[in-house]
């Protein structure tokens, strides 16, 4: 099956009040191990490459080939996308190298900052064909920080959309990235508020410390993309720590990243199902 643009997963999702899950990469094992999970669940999926994982890579073309190449070779659909950009210049170079969805996050600035450079990234990647996607104000857990208290407003919201012409939002209601545990509270309440008068798909990040019914409660109240990394890195090291352990003499990577693999597949697997109907 071709890889699948994101806007067309995540469009009819928003409009059925479905979700699409959107799972982090690190490297190809874990691309490899979202597209298994994804296939046992016949449900699509989206490989999600964050800056930082470009940055750990030191390129983002390696990854992102490897990503699309995992995305072609799949049963079911599958998109890519890149994640937390900073820079227009990487999400230019993303959309070039056939990466078709994009999350520009200028939330480190100040609203008309944010707005102003979000709207010109937004330009650029619509006329190459882009689906872009932002974040008003930040969600809680960047550079360490785990708060979760921030909060987007209904109407600002609609304003940033409106001003910036971006294809989805990233909204606080609750979730924080990087938690530890899976005990976030979401405002349900509000994201039922946003979602009646944001006219793109919300999109959550932060999706790990949130519980299997805090996230099905989400997407019933009206998240459409949920982004999750954290909870497959624990299942994926608690794997490879027990092989280890298991075997203090192994040495060869093949023994212990497979059951770091298996492990991601299994999580993704369940996670989707989790996140109800395709």
């Amino acid at each position: 099956m071709p890889h699948i643009p994101a806007a067309e997963l995540l469009l009819p999702a928003w409009r059925e009040g479905r979700a699409i899950a959107a799972f982090n990469v690190i490297g190809i094992e874990h691309a490899e191990a979202i597209a298994t999970g994804a296939e046992r669940a016949t449900r699509p999926v989206i490989l999600a490459i964050s800056q930082n994982c470009v940055t750990w890579h030191g390129a983002l073309a390696p990854i992102a080939a490897a990503a699309l190449a995992v995305a072609r070779a799949a049963s079911v659909p599958v998109g890519v996308h890149l994640d937390h950009a900073v820079s227009r210049e990487l999400v230019i170079e993303a959309i070039d190298l056939g990466i078709d969805s994009v999350m520009f996050d200028a939330s480190a600035l100040d609203d008309a900052a944010n707005r102003l450079a979000t709207a010109e990234v937004a330009g650029a990647g619509h006329a190459r064909g882009a689906w872009v996607e932002a974040e008003l104000g930040a969600v809680g857990g960047k550079d360490g920080i785990h708060s979760a208290t921030a909060r987007t407003d209904p109407d600002a919201a609609v304003r940033f959309v409106e001003a910036t012409g971006v294809d989805a939002l990233a909204v606080a209601v609750g979730s924080s990235h990087a938690r530890p545990t899976r005990d976030a509270a979401l405002d349900l309440a509000l994201v039922a508020r946003l979602r009646a008068v944001v006219p793109v798909p919300l999109v959550l990040h932060g999706s790990s410390g949130v519980s299997d019914d805090g996230l099905a409660a989400a997407v019933g109240a009206g998240l459409t993309k949920i982004n999750i990394a954290t909870q497959l890195n624990r299942v994926f090291s608690a794997a490879v720590r027990d092989t280890l352990a298991a075997d203090p003499a192994m040495v060869d990577p093949r023994r212990y990243l497979g059951p770091g693999r298996d492990a991601i597949a299994e999580e993704v697997a369940r996670l989707l199902d989790v996140l109800g109907p395709v």
